[in-house]
């Protein structure tokens, strides 16, 4: 398994970036969980956390049982926003489906909690990735 941890040059000093190649299991789903929440607590993160975790889940959920490989999953952070990507070796591209009994929300999951979202092939496979941005709202003044 590599994972790179790190600050990039012209990143945020808070800013998180970590790559994991995760086992070809479904428990994969559990630890890909932990590792975003320790990007996303590390990088100061400021949004719901709970939406992260969720799309993380349905990215590398979708990975493991339409992909193909060992999926690889990229949390890049700081404390405004989330990019999260999951790369497998299939050549097939996801498409959002009408949620059924059995068959989850997958892709209108991420599409609602995500800021933006796609899928980048390249001959080697695809990345399915998405953003999340944290919505700040500014103190209101205190009385008195």
């Amino acid at each position: 398994m590599g994972r790179n941890t790190g600050k990039d040059a012209g990143q945020d000093a808070g800013a998180i970036r970590l790559e994991v190649r995760l086992p070809e299991e479904m428990e994969s789903i559990t630890r890909s969980r932990q590792i975003a929440r320790e990007a996303i607590t590390g990088g100061g993160y400021r949004g719901r956390h709970e939406d992260v975790l969720l799309v993380v889940s349905e990215l590398v959920t979708n990975a493991l049982r339409h992909g193909a490989g060992a999926p690889v999953l990229r949390v890049e952070c700081d404390h405004d926003r989330v990019r999260v990507e999951v790369r497998d070796t299939g050549e097939r591209l996801p498409e959002p489906r009408e949620p059924e009994p059995g068959s989850g929300w997958g892709l209108r999951v991420v599409d609602m909690l995500s800021t933006g979202w796609g899928v980048r092939g390249d001959g080697e496979g695809k990345a399915v990735w998405c953003e999340l941005a944290a919505h700040v709202r500014p103190l209101a003044p205190q009385a008195g």
